[in-house]
């Protein structure tokens, strides 16, 4: 079977097949089987899928807000109602399509150009059934020409549409080089070339300029080098060998070289992969280098940067196309395969941690971004309460669960898993820089006390809703003037330190966010910030006790200062404290808490 559309993506993601009912089911696990997919079955209505859930519209939605293709054996209205929300740049969003419960049909309803019609053929291929694409290049040539096979890659994609509006038009067609779709030369005015070569080429609506990616790019460097050195020298060699940047299939490098800003910089630059490879593999190639150097092994365990990655990348069957050039900070070496590189390539990936805040826990309210991160992580990593609240984005993906205490253990160990060249999930509830993991692994990375792999690994943090702004919005608008947030837990802070920070949001009249308010063992500070607030605000201050925020047994219940208690408090609850202008609105559906900014009394200013 050809090569999956998905295949060779850096973040590629394996579709989903979804099945509403039995009728459609045995469609359904044809259709999974086929292509190596998950099916995901509406819970009471199939009988044997890889995972179930309760909402249709609900989990389409989140596997889609993921970025994750979707498959339905279903109406195509189901999925039109559930993705239609999310709509909002077509060159972003993941393929959709609809599959009649016989089988017959096959529709690609979003991402015809992102691999959905290609999708299609293949899944009607699979159900001896009919794709229904309607997508007028794929209807007229029967392919898109802005979706090249796998390997090769359009130098500017932005001509695709008007050369595709030509051609409909009745311009002719012609195929410059090896073909590289089966398309037959058509007679007409202004043809429209499509033209394949490695070589720099200038293309416009009337030519197309396809790129194949059998160009590999060996890089070595000082730490430090400044990244526009290197991408001189880069765009030296590339002019050299008659080599344009899209003919670039990835670069590679010694794994030493992880973290190094300026390779970093030209993978991003040339928008292809970064391989990374160990002293090992690279000397490996010690026999097929042109240039190898004693000094370059005894200083990183290898005869040979540059050259050796180029020749890791192209294979066995490779051959080197330039030499190793050099300068005082920086060497490069090109290498060439005998074919256009597409697919899993050699070496490993840099590892990649995301520190994903998935919010309170209701799908609404976790960000499109952490769901794609999940979506694209090999491993996940949390308490297994947060790991649990994913739902489907989890399913199939190695869990590692960490109890409450082992905080340290939880994000050293996926530092030191994405170390491996993996992308880890380290999952948190609310927001991850907020009292939650983030802060943790940078302190680990700025102690050094790890591997040297994993302290090269990439770190992002993707932003969450946190337990204050799920409370506040929950409450009305209690934040809409200054506050600040602090933890009662003791456990790592020293608990006059805590009191002091009591005294001085109360005195400055903050409105406060309380959070880890008590425990089993802790029970006192709660009733001692009370008395210390009540000092400083009326007893009628309103209060909000906001418990297992965006969950089934979500609870908010307000409270005068004077009257909070502590046993109705739990860990599971956030206590938010108005300052003393903060006020309590009735209201039909219920009370609204809200802090005034001050406008009434701009008002009365104004002549």
């Amino acid at each position: 079977m050809a090569a999956r559309w998905w295949s060779g993506r850096p973040m590629g993601v394996k579709p989903v097949i979804v099945c509403v009912n039995r009728s459609g089911e045995p469609v359904a696990r044809r259709a999974a089987t086929a292509l190596g997919a998950p099916l995901h079955g509406r819970a009471g209505r199939t009988d044997s899928c890889d995972l179930t859930f309760p909402n249709v519209l609900d989990h389409v939605r989140t596997l889609f807000a993921a970025g994750t293709p979707v498959i339905g054996v279903c109406a195509s209205g189901i999925l039109v109602r559930a993705v239609a929300p999310l709509l909002a740049d077509k060159r972003l969003e993941p393929p959709v399509l609809s599959v009649s419960d016989d089988g017959a049909v096959v529709v690609p309803l979003l991402g015809g150009h992102r691999g959905a019609n290609r999708l299609a053929r293949e899944i009607a291929e699979a159900l001896d059934g009919r794709a229904a694409v309607t997508t007028a290049g794929d209807l007229s040539l029967g392919v898109a020409l802005d979706a090249p096979p796998p390997g090769h890659v359009l130098a500017n994609p932005e001509d695709a549409k008007d050369a595709m509006a030509a051609i409909l038009s009745g311009a002719g067609l012609r195929q410059d080089g090896a073909p590289l779709f089966a398309l037959d030369d058509r007679a007409g005015s202004a043809p429209v070339t499509l033209a394949v070569t490695e070589a720099p080429m200038d293309g416009g609506p009337d030519r197309l300029v396809y790129h194949p990616q059998a160009v590999t790019l060996g890089v070595g460097c000082a730490r430090g080098a400044e990244p526009e050195a290197l991408w001189a020298l880069v765009q030296s060699v590339l002019t050299e060998a008659g080599v344009a940047p899209g003919a670039v299939a990835a670069v590679g490098t010694l794994d030493l070289k992880a973290d190094e800003p300026a390779v970093l910089a030209l993978a991003a630059r040339l928008d292809v992969p970064l391989r990374l490879f160990s002293a090992a593999e690279l000397e490996v190639e010690a026999n097929r280098l042109a240039n190898p150097s004693d000094v370059v092994f005894a200083e990183v365990g290898c005869h040979g940067v540059a050259e050796g990655a180029a020749l890791a990348l192209c294979g066995a069957e490779g051959h080197l196309a330039v030499e190793k050039r050099k300068i005082e900070t920086a060497t490069c070496a090109l290498g060439r395969a005998p074919a256009p590189l597409s697919g899993a390539l050699p070496g490993h990936a840099r590892g990649h941690l995301a520190l994903v805040g998935i919010g309170p826990g209701q799908a609404d309210w976790r960000t499109p971004e952490a769901s794609r991160l999940i979506a694209q992580a090999d491993d996940l990593v949390g308490y297994g309460l947060y790991l649990d609240l994913l739902g489907p984005l989890a399913a199939g993906k190695p869990r590692h669960e960490f109890p409450l205490g082992g905080e340290e253990a939880r994000c050293r160990f996926a530092l030191e898993r994405a170390g491996e060249g993996r992308r880890v999930a380290l999952v948190c509830s609310g927001d991850a820089g907020i009292y939650a993991m983030g802060a943790l692994v940078y302190e680990l990375l700025d102690r050094g006390a790890l591997p040297d792999a994993a302290r090269r690994v990439e770190v992002m943090s993707a932003p969450g809703v946190s337990a204050l702004q799920a409370a506040a919005a929950r409450a009305g608008a209690p934040l809409g003037h200054d506050f600040c947030a602090i933890s009662l837990s003791d456990l790592l802070t020293p608990r006059e330190d805590i009191v002091r920070r009591i005294r001085a949001a109360a005195q400055g009249d903050f409105v406060i966010a309380f959070y880890n308010p008590v425990s089993k063992a802790r029970r006192t500070l709660l009733a001692e910030a009370r008395e210390i607030l009540l000092e400083h605000r009326p007893a009628d201050c309103p209060v909000l006790l906001a418990a297992s925020l965006g969950r089934p047994d979500e609870t908010l219940r307000f409270r005068r200062l004077d009257a909070l208690q502590v046993d109705e408090v739990d860990m599971l609850t956030v206590v938010l404290v108005g300052s003393s202008q903060s006020r309590l609105l009735p209201r039909g559906e219920g009370p609204a808490m809200y802090t005034p900014r001050g406008y009434a009394a701009k008002v009365k200013e104004l002549p």
